[in-house]
């Protein structure tokens, strides 16, 4: 099986937003990945391995839009364990989430993928969208938020879990098809490959780089593409028309019983 994964950089969500003159000022930002494409290529590294043996199931292939000399994220992914990259040299700030999922699904149909795996959505804007459009584009099955993931080899299906707000939501989907992960994905017992073994229980969260995979995340090979190698016209269909900080919350109120609390929400606040 062989399985892509999307990888962004985003602005250290952590730091303080600093506005410009027509938006926001990324010019002093520390770069980092996108948290959810961590569990992404967790999710797909899980899936691949035999934990207790060399054995390989799947390549993990992880993908980025970014400028080629943009791809310090890439590296960190692949000291994670992905096998490979593939960098679609572009500027993200100048395509829409059409022209985006429209290079992923080129590049997915190029490398006759098995499974497009992303993160449920992006720090830096909140989008949700690229998933369900890049299914919609290859025609594919989809399931979106995983909490949980167990593939049927045997099948070539997956069964996917996610939360509901009246319990789990469990969704058979048969491969080649599109997975979005929620970061319940990476608790220790969340994905099942069905080779290794069941009692196994992973670390929580992403792994983090080992000295080894750092040195061998040089060694292994990216390709760089332009658009117009993957046949996809770059458009601009959506703009962003003003960026504001949000206002400055008001100082909070003492009370001096549930009682006066109880009243000033119904009377003044409203929310009762």
């Amino acid at each position: 099986m062989k399985i892509l994964v999307t990888v962004k950089r985003i602005p250290d969500p952590d730091e303080s937003l600093k506005f410009g003159a027509t938006g926001l000022d990324y010019s002093a930002s520390k770069w980092v990945p996108n948290a959810f494409d961590e569990y992404a290529v967790e999710t797909a590294l899980r899936l691949a391995e035999v934990v207790g043996g060399t054995q390989r199931l799947a390549e993990v292939v992880v993908l980025s839009i970014c400028p080629e000399n943009q791809r310090q994220h890439v590296t960190q992914f692949l000291a994670m364990g992905a096998d490979r990259g593939i960098i679609v040299d572009a500027d993200p700030d100048k395509l829409d989430t059409i022209s985006v999922s429209k290079l992923i699904a080129a590049v997915f149909k190029k490398e006759a993928c098995d499974l497009l795996i992303s993160g449920k959505l992006t720090q830096d804007n909140e989008g949700n969208q690229v998933p369900q459009r890049v299914a919609a584009l290859l025609g594919l099955p989809q399931a979106c938020f995983a909490a949980a993931v167990e593939w049927d080899q045997t099948g070539r299906a997956l069964n996917v879990s996610r939360e509901v707000d009246d319990g789990v939501e469990t969704k058979r989907i048969p491969l080649p098809g599109v997975l979005s992960v929620d970061l319940r994905i990476v608790l220790p017992r969340s994905v099942r490959n069905g080779s290794t073994p069941a009692t196994h229980a992973y670390n929580e969260g992403p792994r983090l780089a080992s000295l080894k995979g750092i040195t061998m995340a040089k060694r292994k090979p990216v390709a760089v593409l332009k658009p117009a190698d993957l046949g996809v016209a770059i458009t601009a269909t959506e703009q962003n028309v003003a960026v504001t900080a949000p206002p400055k919350r008001k100082a909070g109120q003492k009370v001096k019983s549930v009682e006066e609390l109880v009243e000033k929400l119904a009377k003044e606040a409203k929310v009762l």
